[in-house]
């Protein structure tokens, strides 16, 4: 059981990724939050791959499973700010495979989870780089069960639905959404969090890469399905709170989920 819920303040980075470059996306992120700080106790979401951008070039995007330098960083961004952070990254693990990964962190450097995408983007090409994940990991972080999730996740609600059976309340999705799909990005995300009754928060960059385009649209909405935040198509910040209390309450007066044959946990 979880103590007393709260609201949990996110904030998510809609990147304009610099291509292939981390040191470069590291400054892009620290000069945003520098301009606008996030509030002590946040979880702090960056894209997928936001150190690189969408590549399948491993040798640029690959780094050592422990001794990962966008580790480093993210590990300094959670102390920094006093937040949690979740940011995304390509380890190389130990069978040698490359995997892309969503990484929590806590302020005081404890890796909170792990997650590997389990449906890497075939047309895209990652299929042929990338493992795929086993299966969904959740973590605890302001009164909420978290599951972080990637991108192409997003388009199989089973995966979502194991997530929840696990007991996830809030489903955060990393994502690098070209513009061509943004009406499904929203609409996806809008299915989620009303199938499941629960919170979902999408981060997705912006700008180009020599690939795709990208518009943003970094959302927050609500277990009810209402969008309650939008980042718009900017390089920007998202801010946005998920009242925890409300989302469990939802959960009681409308049994979907025990219906379903998935009960929750006070």
């Amino acid at each position: 059981m979880l103590g007393p819920m709260s609201r949990l303040s996110v904030l998510g980075v809609q990147l304009d990724c610099v291509w292939e470059d981390k040191a470069a996306n590291f400054k892009k992120v620290e000069a945003l939050l520098e301009a606008q700080p996030p509030a002590p106790g946040a979880l702090l979401v960056l894209p997928e791959m936001f150190a690189t951008g969408f590549s399948c070039d491993l040798n640029q995007t690959a780094e050592p499973h422990g001794a990962e330098p966008t580790l480093a960083f993210l590990r300094g961004l959670a102390a920094r700010w006093q937040c949690a952070v979740l940011g995304g990254l390509v380890v190389r693990g130990e069978d040698g495979l490359a995997r892309n990964q969503a990484l929590a962190l806590a302020p005081d450097g404890r890796e909170l989870a792990r997650y590997s995408k389990m449906r890497p983007f075939s047309a895209g090409g990652e299929a042929a780089v990338h493992a795929r994940g086993e299966s969904p990991v959740l973590f605890e972080w302001g009164g909420l069960r978290i599951a972080p999730l990637i991108c192409y996740d997003l388009r199989f609600p089973e995966i979502a639905r194991a997530a929840v059976a696990q007991g996830a309340q809030l489903l955060v999705y990393q994502a690098a959404w070209p513009v061509k799909r943004w009406q499904h990005w929203l609409t996806l995300l809008q299915a989620r969090a009303i199938e499941n009754q629960a919170a979902v928060l999408g981060v997705n960059r912006t700008g180009s890469d020599p690939n795709f385009l990208y518009n943003g649209r970094s959302v927050l909405v609500s277990a009810h399905g209402i969008i309650t935040a939008d980042a718009g198509e900017q390089e920007s910040l998202l801010r946005g709170e998920v009242d925890g209390s409300a989302l469990r309450q939802w959960r009681r007066d409308f049994p979907a989920l025990a219906d379903a044959g998935l009960p929750f946990e006070d």
